[in-house]
C-alpha cells in the first residue's frame, strides 16, 4: 500500500498547478541571485505542464530533484527557500504532499525577503489559499495532518519545524474549516 501522502494521479495534477503558482510567485527571489540558472523556473514550468496533463508522472518523478538542487547555487536565505519551493512543486508528480512543501517554502521565502517578518508569511499563505481551487483544496484536505504519517514529506523532517510547519498547519487548518 502506498503512502496516504501520495494522492491519486488526477489529484496530483490538480495540486501541481497550485504548487507551481505558489513557487512562481517567489521565483524572482531566486532569479535575482542566479539569473542564468534556469533549474528552478524549469521545475515550476514542468510542474505546471504535469498539472495540465502535458507530461507524464514517470518522467517527472525521474527529474523531480533537479529544481531543488538550484538552492545550492545561491546563498541568500530567501533565494534558497524560493529554489526549494520550485523543487517541492516539481516533486508533486511523485507525491501530492509536496504541494504543501512548495507553499511552505514559498511563504518562508516571502518572509525571509522581508527580514523574517511572520506577518508577511501569513499574508503569503492567505494569497495561496485565495488561489486554491475547490477540487485542489478537496484533494489536499485528504492528506494526513503534519506529523501524523511518517511515509512522506509531512512526516518528521524539514517541513515539520519552524516557519515551514507553521505554514503547513495554517493551510491544513483552513482546509479543515472549509
Amino acid at each position: 500500500m502506498g503512502s496516504r501522502q501520495t494522492l491519486s494521479e488526477a489529484d496530483r495534477r490538480l495540486v501541481a498547478l497550485w504548487a507551481a503558482d505558489c513557487a512562481e510567485r517567489v521565483l524572482p527571489l531566486f532569479e535575482a541571485e542566479a539569473p542564468d540558472d534556469g533549474r528552478a523556473r524549469d521545475g515550476i514550468e514542468r510542474a505546471r505542464a504535469f498539472g495540465l496533463g502535458r507530461l507524464d508522472a514517470a518522467g517527472e518523478i525521474r527529474r523531480r530533484f533537479v529544481a531543488g538542487r538550484a538552492a545550492g547555487a545561491v546563498s541568500g536565505p530567501a533565494a534558497i527557500a524560493a529554489a526549494r519551493a520550485a523543487g517541492q512543486a516539481s516533486g508533486v508528480a511523485h507525491m501530492g504532499a509536496h504541494a504543501l512543501g512548495a507553499a511552505a517554502y514559498a511563504a518562508k521565502a516571502a518572509m525571509l525577503a522581508t527580514g523574517g517578518d511572520d506577518v508577511r508569511r501569513r499574508e503569503e499563505v492567505r494569497w495561496q489559499l485565495e488561489r486554491l481551487e475547490t477540487d485542489a483544496a478537496a484533494a489536499l484536505a485528504t492528506l494526513p495532518r503534519l506529523g501524523e504519517d511518517t511515509a512522506g514529506p509531512l512526516g518528521p523532517g524539514l517541513l515539520a519545524v519552524g516557519a515551514l510547519a507553521a505554514t503547513i498547519r495554517q493551510i491544513q487548518d483552513d482546509l479543515a474549516s472549509r
